[in-house]
């Protein structure tokens, strides 16, 4: 059969992380772009230099990573720094993921993708879309349980992202992951969708 490519997003709390996990147990590859940002952007990272060059030493921390909170401060104070930050990492992402899933040995590939929804590029590189949905309060109360993190924050991040129906209409499939619903229930429904999916052939 010809190789499945699903793209996997939705916001912050949504449970994305655990459904990418669920596609991996049911023999799917997994590229997720947030691990390779994190490799790009840790002590000696490639994007590392760049980031530097354009925003200056004090978004490195003492390691040499990048310091998240400041960049994330910054992002929050100067909307073009965000813009900045996406075109020396999202090319180098791009690459990478591509890299990962030539390599991979899986007739399905996932990419998970926070972006996705707003990134025409990874839409069409894509033949699946799978939007992981929740209500605004659902993924404030799951993100506060993250050290770190404070309700001002996670509503401005929320407000950053593109609006949940905003991701809802580009879904090819919709899974609701409110809080009340149980792992198994949520498995069950990835491995339905999934199944389908399959045995659906892709049009190349």
């Amino acid at each position: 059969m010809a190789r499945l490519s699903i793209g996997l997003t939705g916001g912050i709390g949504s449970g994305k992380s655990t459904v990418a996990a669920m596609l991996v147990a049911e023999g799917a590859a997994l590229v997720d772009t947030d691990a390779i940002a994190r490799a790009l952007t840790a002590p000696g990272g490639a994007a590392m230099p760049t980031l530097i060059a354009a925003f200056g030493a004090q978004i490195a921390g003492a390691d040499g990573a990048l310091d998240r909170d400041a960049m994330r401060r910054l992002a929050f104070a100067d909307p073009s720094a965000k813009r900045k930050l996406e075109t020396v990492l999202h090319p180098l992402i791009g690459a990478q993921a591509q890299h990962e899933a030539d390599a991979a040995a899986s007739e399905v590939v996932v990419f998970d993708v926070p972006l996705l929804t707003e990134s025409a590029h990874w839409r069409a590189r894509v033949d699946r879309i799978l939007v992981i949905d929740c209500s605004e309060t659902t993924q404030i109360e799951r993100v506060l349980r993250r050290p770190g993190w404070s309700r001002d924050v996670v509503e401005r991040v929320i407000a950053q992202q593109a609006a949940r129906a905003t991701r809802r209409a580009i879904a090819d499939a919709l899974i609701h992951n409110d809080d009340g619903l149980t792992l198994e229930t949520l498995a069950h429904a990835v491995r339905r969708l999934l199944t389908r999916w399959r045995g659906d052939p892709v049009e190349q």
